[in-house]
Protein backbone atom coordinates (compact mmCIF):
# COMPACT_ATOMS: atom_id res chain seq x y z
CA UNK A 1 0.00 0.00 0.00
CA UNK A 2 1.30 3.45 -0.87
CA UNK A 3 2.21 5.70 2.07
CA UNK A 4 -0.44 8.22 1.05
CA UNK A 5 -3.05 5.45 1.17
CA UNK A 6 -2.49 5.24 4.92
CA UNK A 7 -3.30 8.94 5.16
CA UNK A 8 -6.16 8.70 2.66
CA UNK A 9 -7.70 5.21 2.96
CA UNK A 10 -10.29 6.02 0.28
CA UNK A 11 -7.58 6.39 -2.37
CA UNK A 12 -7.64 2.73 -3.55
CA UNK A 13 -11.39 3.03 -4.17
CA UNK A 14 -10.83 6.29 -6.01
CA UNK A 15 -8.16 4.66 -8.18
CA UNK A 16 -10.64 1.95 -9.09
CA UNK A 17 -13.17 4.64 -10.01
CA UNK A 18 -10.63 6.45 -12.21
CA UNK A 19 -9.86 3.15 -13.91
CA UNK A 20 -13.56 2.45 -14.52
CA UNK A 21 -14.24 5.95 -15.86
CA UNK A 22 -11.20 5.73 -18.14
CA UNK A 23 -12.60 2.53 -19.63
CA UNK A 24 -15.98 4.18 -20.22
CA UNK A 25 -14.27 7.04 -22.04
CA UNK A 26 -12.36 4.60 -24.25
CA UNK A 27 -15.55 2.68 -25.01
CA UNK A 28 -17.26 5.90 -26.13
CA UNK A 29 -14.27 6.83 -28.28
CA UNK A 30 -14.12 3.39 -29.84
CA UNK A 31 -17.83 3.50 -30.68
CA UNK A 32 -17.45 6.94 -32.24
CA UNK A 33 -14.66 5.62 -34.46
CA UNK A 34 -16.87 2.73 -35.53
CA UNK A 35 -19.86 4.95 -36.25
CA UNK A 36 -17.77 7.47 -38.18
CA UNK A 37 -16.28 4.71 -40.33
CA UNK A 38 -19.79 3.40 -40.99
CA UNK A 39 -20.88 6.85 -42.16
CA UNK A 40 -17.75 7.22 -44.31
CA UNK A 41 -18.52 3.90 -46.00
CA UNK A 42 -22.08 5.03 -46.80
CA UNK A 43 -20.91 8.36 -48.21
CA UNK A 44 -18.22 6.75 -50.34
CA UNK A 45 -20.62 4.16 -51.70
CA UNK A 46 -23.68 6.32 -52.33
CA UNK A 47 -22.52 9.93 -52.70
CA UNK A 48 -19.29 9.29 -54.56
CA UNK A 49 -17.05 10.62 -51.78
CA UNK A 50 -13.46 9.52 -51.37
CA UNK A 51 -13.06 9.74 -47.64
CA UNK A 52 -10.42 7.68 -45.85
CA UNK A 53 -11.50 5.40 -43.04
CA UNK A 54 -10.16 6.07 -39.55
CA UNK A 55 -8.85 3.81 -36.83
CA UNK A 56 -8.34 4.29 -33.12
CA UNK A 57 -4.63 4.60 -32.30
CA UNK A 58 -4.04 2.36 -29.31
CA UNK A 59 -0.59 3.89 -28.82
CA UNK A 60 -1.84 7.47 -29.01
CA UNK A 61 -3.27 9.82 -26.42
CA UNK A 62 -6.91 10.62 -25.78
CA UNK A 63 -6.39 14.01 -27.46
CA UNK A 64 -4.80 12.49 -30.56
CA UNK A 65 -7.74 10.14 -30.98
CA UNK A 66 -10.28 12.90 -30.36
CA UNK A 67 -8.51 14.98 -33.01
CA UNK A 68 -8.69 12.10 -35.49
CA UNK A 69 -12.49 11.91 -35.15
CA UNK A 70 -12.83 15.70 -35.30
CA UNK A 71 -10.81 15.88 -38.53
CA UNK A 72 -12.84 13.04 -40.06
CA UNK A 73 -16.25 14.54 -39.28
CA UNK A 74 -15.13 17.96 -40.51
CA UNK A 75 -14.19 16.35 -43.84
CA UNK A 76 -17.61 14.67 -43.87
CA UNK A 77 -19.29 18.02 -43.29
CA UNK A 78 -17.30 19.55 -46.16
CA UNK A 79 -18.42 16.80 -48.54
CA UNK A 80 -22.05 17.16 -47.50
CA UNK A 81 -21.82 20.91 -47.95
CA UNK A 82 -20.74 20.33 -51.56
CA UNK A 83 -23.82 18.17 -52.16
CA UNK A 84 -26.05 20.74 -50.47
CA UNK A 85 -24.67 23.54 -52.66
CA UNK A 86 -25.18 21.41 -55.77
CA UNK A 87 -28.80 20.69 -54.81
CA UNK A 88 -29.41 24.37 -54.20
CA UNK A 89 -27.95 25.16 -57.60
CA UNK A 90 -29.93 22.52 -59.51
CA UNK A 91 -33.31 22.75 -57.80
CA UNK A 92 -35.91 25.46 -58.11
CA UNK A 93 -35.96 27.65 -54.97
CA UNK A 94 -39.37 26.35 -53.88
CA UNK A 95 -38.21 22.73 -54.11
CA UNK A 96 -34.96 23.44 -52.29
CA UNK A 97 -36.90 25.12 -49.48
CA UNK A 98 -39.01 21.98 -49.15
CA UNK A 99 -35.84 20.02 -48.41
CA UNK A 100 -35.16 22.32 -45.46
CA UNK A 101 -38.73 22.11 -44.14
CA UNK A 102 -38.91 19.72 -41.17
CA UNK A 103 -42.67 19.38 -41.70
CA UNK A 104 -42.24 18.02 -45.21
CA UNK A 105 -42.56 14.24 -45.57
CA UNK A 106 -39.31 12.39 -46.08
CA UNK A 107 -40.68 10.47 -49.07
CA UNK A 108 -41.48 13.78 -50.75
CA UNK A 109 -37.99 15.06 -50.07
CA UNK A 110 -36.43 11.92 -51.57
CA UNK A 111 -38.58 12.37 -54.68
CA UNK A 112 -37.34 15.95 -55.01
CA UNK A 113 -33.69 14.96 -54.68
CA UNK A 114 -34.09 12.13 -57.19
CA UNK A 115 -34.94 14.72 -59.84
CA UNK A 116 -31.38 16.08 -59.83
CA UNK A 117 -29.10 13.70 -57.91
CA UNK A 118 -27.97 11.83 -61.03
CA UNK A 119 -26.95 15.15 -62.61
CA UNK A 120 -24.89 15.97 -59.52
CA UNK A 121 -23.24 12.57 -59.10
CA UNK A 122 -23.21 11.46 -62.73
CA UNK A 123 -25.01 8.28 -61.73
CA UNK A 124 -27.15 7.72 -58.67
CA UNK A 125 -29.56 5.32 -57.00
CA UNK A 126 -32.60 5.85 -54.80
CA UNK A 127 -30.30 5.10 -51.87
CA UNK A 128 -28.16 8.11 -52.82
CA UNK A 129 -31.25 10.32 -52.67
CA UNK A 130 -32.18 8.92 -49.27
CA UNK A 131 -28.67 9.52 -47.89
CA UNK A 132 -28.71 13.09 -49.18
CA UNK A 133 -32.09 13.75 -47.58
CA UNK A 134 -31.00 12.24 -44.25
CA UNK A 135 -27.77 14.22 -44.07
CA UNK A 136 -27.76 17.32 -46.24
CA UNK A 137 -29.29 20.36 -44.60
CA UNK A 138 -30.42 18.36 -41.59
CA UNK A 139 -29.51 18.77 -37.95
CA UNK A 140 -27.16 15.79 -38.36
CA UNK A 141 -24.62 17.98 -40.13
CA UNK A 142 -25.25 21.02 -37.96
CA UNK A 143 -26.38 20.39 -34.40
CA UNK A 144 -25.43 16.76 -33.88
CA UNK A 145 -21.99 16.68 -35.49
CA UNK A 146 -21.08 20.14 -34.22
CA UNK A 147 -21.95 19.12 -30.66
CA UNK A 148 -19.80 15.99 -30.93
CA UNK A 149 -16.87 18.05 -32.24
CA UNK A 150 -17.24 20.53 -29.38
CA UNK A 151 -17.24 17.81 -26.72
CA UNK A 152 -14.27 15.99 -28.26
CA UNK A 153 -12.31 19.25 -28.37
CA UNK A 154 -13.09 19.88 -24.69
CA UNK A 155 -11.93 16.40 -23.72
CA UNK A 156 -8.71 16.82 -25.67
CA UNK A 157 -8.01 20.15 -23.98
CA UNK A 158 -8.71 18.79 -20.48
CA UNK A 159 -6.29 16.97 -18.18
CA UNK A 160 -7.55 13.74 -19.79
CA UNK A 161 -6.15 14.70 -23.18
CA UNK A 162 -2.58 13.70 -22.42
CA UNK A 163 -3.50 10.23 -21.16
CA UNK A 164 -2.40 7.38 -23.39
CA UNK A 165 -5.11 5.05 -24.68
CA UNK A 166 -3.02 1.94 -24.04
CA UNK A 167 -2.23 2.89 -20.46
CA UNK A 168 -5.42 1.19 -19.28
CA UNK A 169 -3.86 -2.21 -19.83
CA UNK A 170 -0.94 -1.36 -17.58
CA UNK A 171 -2.96 -1.42 -14.39
CA UNK A 172 -4.77 1.01 -12.13
CA UNK A 173 -1.66 2.54 -10.59
CA UNK A 174 -0.13 3.18 -14.01
CA UNK A 175 -3.32 4.87 -15.20
CA UNK A 176 -3.28 7.11 -12.19
CA UNK A 177 0.41 8.01 -12.44
CA UNK A 178 -0.04 8.78 -16.11
CA UNK A 179 -2.82 11.19 -15.22
CA UNK A 180 -1.36 12.98 -12.24
CA UNK A 181 1.92 11.47 -11.08
CA UNK A 182 0.76 11.26 -7.46
CA UNK A 183 -1.83 9.60 -5.25
CA UNK A 184 -3.15 12.39 -3.11
CA UNK A 185 -6.81 12.64 -2.32
CA UNK A 186 -7.43 16.02 -3.96
CA UNK A 187 -5.77 14.94 -7.21
CA UNK A 188 -7.78 11.75 -7.42
CA UNK A 189 -10.96 13.65 -6.76
CA UNK A 190 -10.05 16.15 -9.50
CA UNK A 191 -9.47 13.32 -11.98
CA UNK A 192 -12.81 11.69 -11.12
CA UNK A 193 -14.64 14.99 -11.42
CA UNK A 194 -13.09 15.67 -14.83
CA UNK A 195 -13.95 12.19 -16.14
CA UNK A 196 -17.52 12.38 -14.88
CA UNK A 197 -18.15 15.85 -16.35
CA UNK A 198 -16.83 14.98 -19.79
CA UNK A 199 -18.41 11.52 -19.88
CA UNK A 200 -21.91 12.90 -19.32
CA UNK A 201 -21.50 15.30 -22.23
CA UNK A 202 -19.70 12.79 -24.44
CA UNK A 203 -22.23 10.02 -23.90
CA UNK A 204 -25.11 12.35 -24.73
CA UNK A 205 -23.45 13.73 -27.88
CA UNK A 206 -22.19 10.36 -29.09
CA UNK A 207 -25.55 8.62 -28.56
CA UNK A 208 -27.28 11.20 -30.77
CA UNK A 209 -24.50 10.88 -33.34
CA UNK A 210 -24.68 7.08 -33.39
CA UNK A 211 -28.48 7.15 -33.59
CA UNK A 212 -28.39 9.51 -36.56
CA UNK A 213 -25.92 7.29 -38.41
CA UNK A 214 -28.01 4.20 -37.66
CA UNK A 215 -31.02 5.97 -39.16
CA UNK A 216 -29.03 6.70 -42.32
CA UNK A 217 -27.80 3.12 -42.70
CA UNK A 218 -31.26 1.69 -42.03
CA UNK A 219 -32.75 4.01 -44.66
CA UNK A 220 -30.12 2.86 -47.17
CA UNK A 221 -30.92 -0.79 -46.46
CA UNK A 222 -34.62 -0.10 -46.94
CA UNK A 223 -34.02 1.67 -50.26
CA UNK A 224 -31.87 -1.19 -51.55
CA UNK A 225 -34.43 -3.92 -50.89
Amino acid sequence: MAESDLLYPENPRRREEVHHLHQQLLDCLSESFRATDELIEVLNMHLGCRLASIEMNRNGTIKENCDTIIQAVMKIQKELQKVDEALKDKLEPTLYRKLQDIKERETEKIAIVQKVISVILGEATSAASAVAVKLVGSNVTTGIINKLVTVLAQIGASLLGSIGVAVLGLGIDMVFRAILGAVEKTQLQAAIKSYEKHLVEFKSASEKYHHAITEVTNTVKHQMK
